[in-house]
């Protein structure tokens, strides 16, 4: 079984209700990671940057994303990453180079409101990240799984494709 590092950045997948104000906020504490990990029987290491929703992560946002990924040993990444600029970001580390099987991933609905499909889409990151054997950057959603230029947000239904 390959180590793998999950980055969490942020986004839907890591959200929770304020009680408070009545809104949702991004909980950047890997809360949500933490619970999911707790019952499975292999082992991550789990970092937390960026900490946001995906429409607010920065260009200086990605680069620190890309940093992190430079600077780690670990070949083998999950990005939990906001769906809305997923996407641009996969983008931007492919042209980055990087010699690493790197998988985002992410929720339409947050964890905290319907751990569900958060869980589902963590499972088949992890199970696709352990089938690759070439290294890239690819998106694992809605149950589809392939290279970051194959899969896109369809906004009218809600759901990744390929």
């Amino acid at each position: 079984m390959r180590k793998i590092l999950i980055i969490n950045t942020g986004g839907t997948f890591n959200k929770s209700y304020d009680p408070l104000n009545g809104t949702l906020y991004v909980d950047s504490t890997s809360k949500s990671l933490e619970d999911i990990a707790s019952k499975w029987l292999c082992e991550f290491e789990i970092i937390n940057i960026i900490g946001k929703d995906s429409l607010d992560i920065t260009t200086h946002d990605r680069m620190e994303l890309l940093a992190t990924i430079n600077h780690t040993h670990h070949e083998h990444i999950i990005i939990i990453h906001g769906t809305d600029t997923m996407s641009l970001t996969a983008e931007y580390l492919s042209d980055g180079e990087l010699e690493k099987s790197i998988v985002l991933t992410g929720a339409m609905v947050p964890y905290s409101i319907d751990p569900v499909e958060a869980t589902a889409n963590l499972c088949c990151a992890y199970g696709y990240l352990n089938a690759l054997k070439e290294e890239g950057v690819y998106i694992a959603m809605n149950g589809v799984m392939g290279e970051h230029t194959q899969i896109k947000k369809d906004r009218i239904n809600g759901k990744f494709t390929l």
